[in-house]
């Protein structure tokens, strides 16, 4: 069965760049890639006195049209040999609403979708909707590449964690997966104010430890009570080439990766960002 990856993109140059990165990352494996655009002329929310009108639309389902063409002949012409099949989606309507129906609906595994650059407005559509995705689309992982990071193989992940979670395989399934893809250890990152771990997280992790057991992956710790400069600066100093993070909430990563910080990555990272989430079924 082919994975089922969902690539948006606003046709800027960031987008290009994740749908490049997605191409390379599985170059050998059999995807099927979703390269969605939506639109919504004047953008529903300023807009709920003033609706958009028909001429209006269609002008705007035009240009997308004749963009997503363009990009699609690209696309088709660089990749006619590949294990992978591609279907292109313009649709009218929110970005979010138009996301989480295609995940449902098409049962997507993955989304991968480009972030600003450093040198990017920071206003920019697809930016901010990295940031919205990365926290509320609950039942599928996203990874966001910023606009500036073109695809190499990262050099390790670093998965920072309390042990105070309840791993579960199909949360970690695509960390792993990538781990395999690109032979990139993962680097287990705890960050703590004391050095005597509880029962409970000793427990936890040997949980962690045997879900990775196919994995390369080593244990690192940092003793420090700033759990984002902590994470930051690890992954900087290593030159580790990419990040992921439970995005679950009221526990460890409640008070790190909750809005603040998920914001914080999505629009200041400087390499790219797995979020997996808590996945109840």
């Amino acid at each position: 069965m082919k994975k089922k990856i969902l690539l948006p993109t606003d046709f800027s140059k960031n987008a290009r760049n994740a749908i490049n990165y997605a191409i390379k990352l599985y170059k050998e494996e059999s995807c099927e890639f979703f390269i969605l655009h939506t639109y919504y002329p004047g953008y529903a929310k300023n807009n709920l006195f003033n609706p958009p009108t028909d001429k209006k639309i269609n002008e705007v389902k035009e240009r997308t049209e004749i963009n997503m063409e363009k990009l699609k002949t690209k696309i088709i012409s660089n990749n006619e040999k590949s294990h992978h099949t591609f279907h292109f989606l313009n649709e009218f309507g929110s970005f979010n609403d138009v996301l989480k129906k295609n995940v449902t609906n098409e049962n997507i595994q993955l989304i991968i979708m480009g972030t600003r650059g450093k040198t990017d407005d920071k206003n920019m559509i697809l930016g901010s909707n990295a940031v919205n995705t990365m926290e509320k689309v609950r039942n599928c992982p996203v990874l966001t590449i910023p606009g500036d990071v073109i695809f190499n193989t990262p050099k390790e992940i670093v998965f920072p964690t309390s042990f105070k979670t309840h791993y579960k395989e199909n949360e970690l399934a695509t960390l792993i997966e990538i781990s395999r893809l690109t032979n990139a250890p993962i680097r287990v990152l705890h960050v703590q104010k004391s050095k005597i771990l509880s029962e409970e997280q000793l427990i936890k992790k040997a949980l962690l430890n045997q879900i990775l057991e196919t994995t390369n992956f080593t244990h690192h710790e940092l003793f420090s009570l700033n759990l984002q400069e902590s994470v930051r600066c690890f992954a900087q100093s290593r030159e580790s080439g990419m990040i992921a993070f439970i995005n679950k909430k009221h526990v460890f990563f409640g008070s790190i990766f909750s809005s603040p910080m998920v914001k914080y990555l999505g629009q200041n990272a400087n390499v790219p960002i797995l979020t997996l989430h808590d996945l109840r079924s």
